[in-house]
Parts: structure tokens; sequence; C-alpha cells
């Protein structure tokens, strides 16, 4: 397993992609995992979904830079979050990548997917007609930025309720490889804006955000 893309956002928040070259044998190696960790692996079927759990461990506790236990549990939404550390996570993974995000003062959400051109046949599933007319010539990459926004948003609220197509919005920007753009997610209450960084790696999209608010 290779460091192959860092960046840091503000003092208290980065994020790291790694290649996922080793086996399952010596990924869980580089961890310590407790019985229920163990007994959720068993749940896993081997190939690949096992790798992308086992690889995002292995980078957050890279990224942690610590050697103590990491408890990096699930929420009832199937958000990840620490419960005897203070930072905010976000964990994502396609095909021989792995991403994680951390944060000691936000929240945070990260997408990284494998561009594909099947896209274009559920582009109409996650984006409304607004949004598909400001769609550049290069399409395929251009609606993966936006598919990579609205699953990073999602990841950093956290709940389940939220529709890609009904709640979540992308303000129109042009695409020229890598930049930001603006994004609202309309709760009904009230709408939270966010600026979405995007950039494209080695054939992958990667879509990262951080709450406009620290804690």
């Amino acid at each position: 397993m290779s460091l192959v893309y860092h960046k840091e956002l503000d003092p208290h928040t980065s994020f790291a992609i790694w290649k996922i070259e080793e086996s399952a044998d010596e990924l869980l190696a580089k961890l310590q995992l407790k019985s229920h960790e163990i007994s959720y692996l068993d749940t896993l079927v081997n190939g690949k979904r096992n790798l992308h759990w086992l690889s995002t461990r292995v980078l957050l506790r890279r990224m942690m830079n610590t050697e103590e236990y990491i408890d990096c549990q699930v929420d009832p939404s199937g958000k990840p979050y620490l419960t005897n550390f203070p930072h905010h996570i976000s964990l994502s993974h396609s095909f021989d990548y792995a991403a994680v995000m951390v944060s000691r003062t936000r929240r945070v959400g990260i997408d990284i997917e494998l561009i594909k051109d099947k896209i274009e046949r559920i582009a109409h599933k996650f984006m409304n007609a607004g949004e598909l007319a400001f769609i550049s010539q290069d399409r395929i990459e251009h609606l993966y930025v936006c598919w990579c926004a609205k699953e990073a948003i999602y990841k950093l609220h956290g709940k389940k309720n939220i529709s890609f197509l009904d709640h979540i919005r992308i303000m129109p920007f042009n695409y020229p490889g890598s930049g930001t753009f603006e994004a609202m997610l309309d709760l009904g209450t009230r709408i939270n804006t966010y600026t979405v960084h995007y950039d494209k790696f080695d054939g992958y999209m990667i879509g990262y955000v951080s709450d406009n608010n620290e804690e």
C-alpha cells in the first residue's frame, strides 16, 4: 500500500489517497482490531469489499499518526466516527484506491470514483434539469464531479433521508479538471452552503468538502 496523493485544506484538515497493493492478511497485520471488528470482517466476502474495509482503516491509522487503538464505529445512518479521538472522519474507496479525510475541527466528506461512461445513463437520477443544463462538453468527467460532490455532502451530513436529486443542488460551474464550486443542501427548515473541491487523479475523480463552521 503506498501513499499516492495527499492534500492539506487547513492546518487541521487533510485527506489522502492510497493505492491498495497488499493482500488482506498484509493489511490486517497493520491494524489493532477488536473482536467485534474481526466478526464484521468475517461477514464480508473475500475480495474487494474486504480489501476496501481494511485499507481505509490502515490509511486512517497512518493519517492519525498514533500507536493507540483507533475505535472506528458506524452510526445507525452508516456514518463512521471515532469514539476515542475528537477527529471527524470520512472514508471512501473505489476499485484500487482508498481515500480518508480527517479534521480536528470540521465535519468532512470525501468520495472517490473510477470514471466510467455509464454515469451518462443515470445522470437524470441525481441531477435536475437546471444542473444538467450547465454540463460541458467533457460530460463524463463533469458529471462525475457532480456525483462526487453530492456524495461528499451526503457523507458530511450523515443522514439517510437526503436525496441527491431533491435536496443537494450544484451551482453552475465550468470544468477545467480541478477546482472549487458552491453547492447547497436544502433541509427544508434551513439551507447549508458548501464549497466543494475536486481533483482528477489517475482516471479517478475525487470530491471533498468540509463544514464551513469550525467546532
